[in-house]
């Protein structure tokens, strides 16, 4: 889809690129068109001035935002862990992973939801890719907490493995949506 500029956009220099003169389309945004990702940026009118936009990121650059954001919602998961959990605690609502594992568990991977949920929308992210996220928190008890009632594993076994599942179901969910965080909204 092509949109018509009103003014005038003339390049710096006349070798850098021709002039789009007024009721002619514009040049398409960088990453679209049949020669994406070839020769220089286009030029787009900005507020009456002209601006560049910016070239595609490198495979390599976009992951490392993927990795960089990874990284991220790791501190994200951990610091509304740490937050909530010492709120609750001291407005004495805390819970025992020893004595009450399942509601522990579950108000432990709520915290951690609210921290991600929060650094995600703030870096632009929608809500489905924010469930997700959050969801990464609450899937592995669905076969643990079988095995916690059944004997097979105790609170301890419980947390231990509910935590070291996390890690790759989040990491299942970025790759889900690689694109989105590829490019790393925000």
């Amino acid at each position: 889809m092509t949109t018509k500029t009103s003014q005038k956009i003339t390049p710096e220099t006349p070798a850098e690129a021709p002039a789009v003169e007024a009721g002619t389309p514009a040049a398409p945004a960088a990453g679209s068109g049949p020669a994406a990702g070839s020769g220089p940026a286009p030029r787009r009118a900005h507020g009456g001035h002209t601006t560049r936009t910016a070239p595609p990121a490198s495979p390599a650059r976009r992951w490392g935002r993927f990795a960089l954001h990874y990284v991220e919602m790791v501190i994200a998961m951990f610091a509304g862990m740490a937050l909530l959990g010492m709120l609750l605690d001291a407005a004495g609502l805390g819970l025992s992973h020893r004595e009450d594992p399942e509601p522990a568990y579950l108000v432990m991977a709520l915290n951690m939801s609210v921290g991600m949920a929060v650094w995600m929308r703030y870096r632009g992210h929608g809500w489905a890719s924010t469930l997700e996220m959050c969801a990464a928190m609450f899937v592995p008890v669905v076969p643990l907490f079988p095995l916690l009632w059944a004997g097979v594993i105790d609170s301890g076994g419980l947390m231990a493995a509910a935590h070291v599942a996390m890690f790759p179901l989040m990491l299942a969910a970025m790759l889900r949506r690689r694109e989105e965080y590829l490019g790393c909204a925000g």
